[in-house]
C-alpha cells in the first residue's frame, strides 16, 4: 500500500518565493530575446512553408517530391536533434553558425514542414471553381493566388498556424542547450548557482504561461477580424 507523507512537505521546499521574486528581473531580460527567436523562426517558416505547400500541390514530379521528402524528413526529426546538427554539425565541413543563427534556422525550418501541411490544407479547402473561373477570365496565377485564393485560405489557417507560434514560444526553450541566452537558459544560470532548480523552473512555467495566453488573446482576435468577412 503507497503512503503518501504530504504533511512532511514544505512549500518553502518546492517554492522559494524570496528566490522567485529576486530572479524575476534575470529572468525577464530573456525575455525579448525568447519572442525575437519566435517571431523570426515563424517568419521564416511561413515565408518556407508558403512555397513548401505549393511545390506539395503541385502536379509536377520535380517540385512534389522534394516537397514531400522534406516535410517527411523534418516532422520525423526531433527539434533538439536538428538544432544540434546545425550548430554542433556543420563546423564539422566548415560551416560555423553562431548559436542564435543556428537557433533561427532550426526554428524556422522545422515549423516549415508544420506550416506547409497547414498551408496545403488551407489552399485547398478553396473551391476549385474559383481558380477555374480566374483561369476563364485570363488572370494571372500569382494574381488569383494573391487577391482571390489567398484571402480565403489565411482565414481558415489562422488558428493552426497560431498553434505553431504557440509551438515555437515554448520550443524556444531548446536554444538554451546551445547557449542562446533565452528565458529558460537564464533560469538555469540561476538554478545552477542556487541549487534550487524547482524554484526557478516554476518561475519559468509561469512566465510562460502569460506569454501564451496573450498570443491566445491575439489568435482569437485574428480570428474574429476575418470572420466579420464571411
Amino acid at each position: 500500500m503507497l503512503m503518501f507523507e504530504i504533511d512532511y512537505i514544505q512549500l518553502s521546499s518546492l517554492f522559494d518565493l524570496e528566490l522567485a521574486l529576486e530572479s524575476l528581473p534575470f529572468l525577464l531580460k530573456g525575455v525579448p530575446m525568447t519572442l525575437y527567436l519566435s517571431v523570426l523562426g515563424m517568419v521564416f517558416g511561413l515565408v518556407l512553408g508558403f512555397f513548401l505547400a505549393l511545390g506539395r500541390g503541385s502536379e509536377r514530379f520535380i517540385l512534389r517530391f522534394p516537397s514531400r521528402v522534406y516535410i517527411s524528413f523534418i516532422r520525423g526529426t526531433p527539434m533538439i536533434v536538428f538544432l544540434f546538427i546545425l550548430y554542433f554539425g556543420l563546423p564539422v565541413i566548415g560551416i560555423e553558425l553562431s548559436a542564435f543563427t543556428a537557433a533561427v534556422l532550426a526554428f524556422g525550418l522545422n515549423s516549415a514542414a508544420y506550416i506547409a501541411e497547414i498551408n496545403r490544407s488551407a489552399l485547398n479547402s478553396i473551391d476549385v471553381g474559383q481558380w477555374e473561373s480566374a483561369k476563364a477570365l485570363n488572370i494571372p496565377y500569382w494574381t488569383t493566388m494573391r487577391k482571390i485564393i489567398l484571402p480565403q485560405a489565411v482565414r481558415i489557417a489562422v488558428p493552426p498556424l497560431s498553434n505553431v507560434f504557440l509551438s515555437i514560444v515554448k520550443g524556444t526553450s531548446l536554444a538554451a542547450m546551445i547557449t542562446v541566452p533565452e528565458l529558460f537558459q537564464k533560469a538555469q544560470i540561476i538554478a545552477g548557482r542556487t541549487f534550487d532548480s524547482m524554484t526557478m523552473y516554476i518561475l519559468v512555467a509561469l512566465i510562460y504561461w502569460p506569454i501564451c495566453g496573450i498570443i491566445s488573446v491575439l489568435q482569437d482576435r485574428l480570428e474574429d477580424r476575418f470572420s466579420e468577412y464571411l
